[in-house]
């Protein structure tokens, strides 16, 4: 139902909100409505599984694991011939490690072919009591779930009225070996390519009939048409259940979504929004490269747009309420979903999928939770590419409103249908309203900007394309005189982000940023995947108040740049930028074990909200960092006696780096440390005897803590072996050490400022592009791994994901603890190849710290 607000009333909420009621009119909203007194059910979660979304212990990093939380993973069995990773056994203590439920092992994955050898079903057999044998033998082979076919509708059995008893035989074979080693073994099935309810029926009814029913039911949705029909799907199978008699199974659509959904908050909320409705299970399909969550995951541990969807969804709680869009049931459209926590006295809205700006209409909110007034914040996710990396989402537009009759409408701003927003709604605080804190910006899709000797593409209208920003991109840069040209239009002097969305051919870019016609300097983009799987490269810039004229261009003053200039664009954005890189995580919005949400903190805590913690409890947070470098991380306590905020990094314990109080009070407590580019877990915990109620975690960059860190060329250390320097113009020097490992190796002293036994982070600037070559269309990357062994003291072993290139250089930072004073670091590979490496940098972990009493 569609909640009419008087013009008075939605001016309001439109000023507040920091939106102008002229602008917000002037293209007609879409109504998202949501009723907080319909629940649908307890939340589910269990929308983001992935299908081969680990890689190798490490790739990718526990931290984006456990931040998108999916699940349920699908991987390849034990010693399985299918990819090169992602056997379920390898990748088993990551996953579990990082709360997920249960790994599906797809079990014809044992074959090298796509689509599989057929040698028969005593071969297979054979292959999968090879495969139990393993399982058996661990103390949690009860979360692993046996996927005994895979889309047996077109593999070794399409002919269904010829084949049908060959596959009603094959199943119940498999089924009894798999129960007879694992009695309690759970089995998943039929797994079909898509829904086929003749199929379905057949073999439910020949299941029933002979005991062989699997424990969760699944199939595939891989159509943009399955935007449309699943819930249909999903009704028409429950029906199919209670006409045989057959118990409610539960459900995991196994593959699902297209290329063009991967990494896109605005599609991605179409899949998971409808998944949830059903209280079903389903897993992102594999499209491109094994171990980065499904294109959710940049490099090993960086986020993009689409990965903070999932944590979204991942941090919700309480009960799910009915959501009604425009359009329920139609592909790219308005979706949503919500949810009530009545403990925590919040509600949550994701939506997305339209360009248009959105009425979310609230209605049935409770005054005995909510009070009647409510603080509304409203945060964006934008697509920032497959390979681009993406910081935490600003806060777009926040109010505070009264509750009028148990409803409120919160504007939602539009223009960005490839976005997903997250409204947000708690009783409101004793302080100040809530804010927006998103930088000014602006974009210009390329296609869109004067283009010269290029060619314009249509990339949409087929799903099995990588999503480009706007449907277009620019292409064939490869002439002398070829260049884009956009015209922006700032308001202050100042540095701006200019952020450029890219593809390239599996190379390193390179072009020249000219502004109002001067050059400024040259641009290099790492490689990606190919020329449509795109990155963001972010640049600062400087600039006047006023309109520029920003160009790409294949020659810069030296001339013509060459094939490296041949690289698609795609989009161009500039955000001022007003200072050092700073961002605040509200831990009343940290995951938690224990602890109470406070809605009326103590003013000198200088938080909307906070969160009461007893003693041992903790709060999980995942801070984003743009660069390998020294962040300040800080947060304010208040406690009625002796206090200790612990704090670990990426469930590592920082030694020294407890934050004590002697006495009652309110504290600020800071540490300055040593974080990875990408995404870092962060959990707080009462280390003391005594309750603390904490606000907000503060992240700023401390460049002046940077001294601290060391940086070595690599081709600078002692090379043994076969290992040598080679020339490459992309390495830092112009040179790099390559064909390491297999016994060869190079040798770094310990720099002087290091010669502490501690923890330190290892920043190792590599290249590797190994990989299968043999799969129909999945990329089928390998992960090298390279060695740090310290004289003396311990080895550290570390994982370096496929690059896309042997010659162009990714930083990839790892934790390492050093043992002794002097003990020089010896990196290599004794078991097989390591990356190419142009340097290493030690930085130590922890930098400074302070405790200060607070007003």
């Amino acid at each position: 139902m569609r909640h009419r607000i008087g013009v008075g009333a939605a001016v309001t909420a439109l000023a507040l909100a920091g939106l102008s009621p002229t602008a917000a009119t002037a293209q007609a909203a879409e109504t998202l409505t949501v009723d907080l007194a319909s629940s649908t059910g307890a939340f589910h979660g269990g929308a983001t599984g992935v299908l081969y979304g680990l890689g190798d212990p490490g790739v990718p990093s526990r931290d984006l694991i456990a931040g998108m939380e999916p699940r349920t993973i699908a991987q390849k069995p034990p010693d399985g011939e299918q990819h090169p990773n992602g056997d379920a056994i390898v990748v088993a203590e990551d996953f579990f490690a990082s709360g997920g439920t249960d790994i599906y092992i797809n079990s014809q994955d044992a074959y090298s072919a796509w689509p599989y050898q057929d040698l028969g079903i005593e071969d297979y057999a054979a292959k999968v009591r090879a495969q139990l044998d393993v399982v058996a033998r661990r103390p949690d082979r009860d979360r692993f779930v046996w996927t005994i076919f895979n889309e047996p509708d077109w593999i070794w059995y399409g002919d269904w009225a010829g084949r049908k008893q060959k596959f009603f035989s094959d199943w119940t074979r498999i089924y009894r070996l798999v129960k007879s080693v694992l009695p309690n073994a759970r089995i998943d099935g039929p797994g079909e390519s898509y829904y086929n309810p003749g199929r379905l029926r057949d073999f439910f009814a020949y299941a029933a009939a002979n005991n062989v029913l699997p424990d969760i039911t699944t199939w595939h949705e891989l159509s943009p048409e399955s935007l449309n029909s699943f819930r249909a799907h999903l009704a028409d199978y429950r029906s199919i259940e209670r006409s045989l008699g057959i118990s409610p199974r539960p459900v995991n659509i196994t593959e699902y979504s297209n290329r063009r959904d991967t990494s896109v908050p605005g599609q991605m909320i179409q899949w998971i929004s409808m998944l949830e409705d059903g209280k079903v299970d389903g897993q992102l399909a594999f499209w491109s490269v094994a171990g980065n969550l499904s294109d959710q995951a940049v490099r090993t541990a960086r986020a993009n747009g689409g990965w903070w969807l999932t944590k979204w969804y991942a941090d919700l709680s309480g009960d799910t309420v009915r959501v009604t869009p425009p359009r329920p049931n139609t592909r790219d459209t308005l979706q949503g979903l919500a949810t009530l926590d009545r403990a925590d006295r919040e509600a949550t809205v994701l939506l997305g999928g339209t360009a248009n700006p959105v009425a979310v209409a609230v209605t049935g909110i409770d005054t005995s939770v909510f009070g009647g007034t409510v603080d509304v914040r409203v945060s964006k996710v934008a697509w920032t590419g497959y390979e681009g990396d993406a910081g935490r989402p600003p806060v777009v537009a926040a109010s505070r409103l009264p509750v009028v009759n148990g409803r409120l409408t919160v504007p939602v701003p539009g223009g960005d249908r490839l976005a997903a927003y997250r409204v947000s709604i708690t009783p409101a605080g004793t302080g100040a309203a809530p804010t927006a804190d998103e930088p000014w910006s602006t974009r210009q899709e390329a296609e869109s900007g004067i283009v010269e000797n290029a060619v314009v593409v249509t990339q949409d209208g087929d799903p099995q394309r990588y999503t480009a920003s706007g449907g277009k991109d620019v292409g064939y840069l490869d002439k002398a005189a070829s260049r884009v040209t956009v015209t922006a239009t700032v308001p202050r002097d100042g540095t701006y982000r200019l952020g450029v969305i890219y593809g390239t051919g599996g190379f390193v870019g390179k072009q020249a940023l000219y502004v109002d016609n001067a050059h400024r300097q040259d641009l290099t983009f790492p490689a990606t995947l190919n020329w449509q799987y795109r990155g963001r490269l972010d640049t600062p810039v400087q600039l006047t108040a006023g309109t520029h004229r920003i160009s790409l261009r294949t020659s810069n003053p030296g001339g013509f740049i060459g094939a490296p200039s041949n690289i698609t664009l795609d989009r161009i954005d500039l955000a001022e930028v007003t200072g050092p890189e700073r961002t605040a995580y509200p831990l009343a919005d940290a995951r938690r074990t224990g602890g109470t949400v406070v809605h009326t903190p103590p003013v000198a805590l200088r938080s909307p909200r906070a969160l009461t913690l007893n003693p041992g409890e903790r709060a999980t947070t995942w801070v984003s960092a743009a660069e390998d470098a020294y962040y300040a991380l800080s947060t304010r306590w208040t406690s009625a006696g002796g206090s200790r905020v612990d704090i670990a990094l990426s469930d590592r314990g920082v030694a020294g780096g407890e934050l004590s109080a002697t006495g009652g009070g309110t504290y600020e407590g800071s540490l300055t440390v040593h974080l990875r580019a990408g995404i870092t877990k962060v959990v707080l915990t009462n280390g003391g005897s005594t309750p603390v109620t904490l606000g907000t975690l503060t992240s700023v960059r401390a460049a002046g803590a940077d001294q601290r860190s060391v940086v070595v060329e690599a081709e600078a250390g002692l090379l043994s072996g076969g290992a040598r320097v080679e020339a490459s113009p992309w390495a830092s020097r112009g040179s790099y050490v390559g064909w390491l490992g297999n016994g060869s190796t190079f040798t770094v002293p310990r720099p002087a400022a290091t010669r502490t036994a501690g923890q330190y982070n290892l920043t190792v600037a590599y290249a590797q592009a190994d990989k299968n070559t043999g799969h129909a269309y999945n990329t089928d990357a390998i992960t090298r791994f390279m060695t740090a062994g310290e004289a003396g003291g311990r080895t550290t072993r570390a994982p370096y994901r496929h690059n896309y290139t042997w010659n162009g250089f990714w930083a990839e930072t790892s934790p390492i603890d050093l043992t002794t004073a002097s003990g020089a670091l010896v990196f290599g590979n004794s078991t097989g190849w390591a990356p190419n490496v142009d340097w290493v940098g030690i930085s130590p972990l922890l930098a400074a710290k302070s405790v200060t009493p607070a007003n």
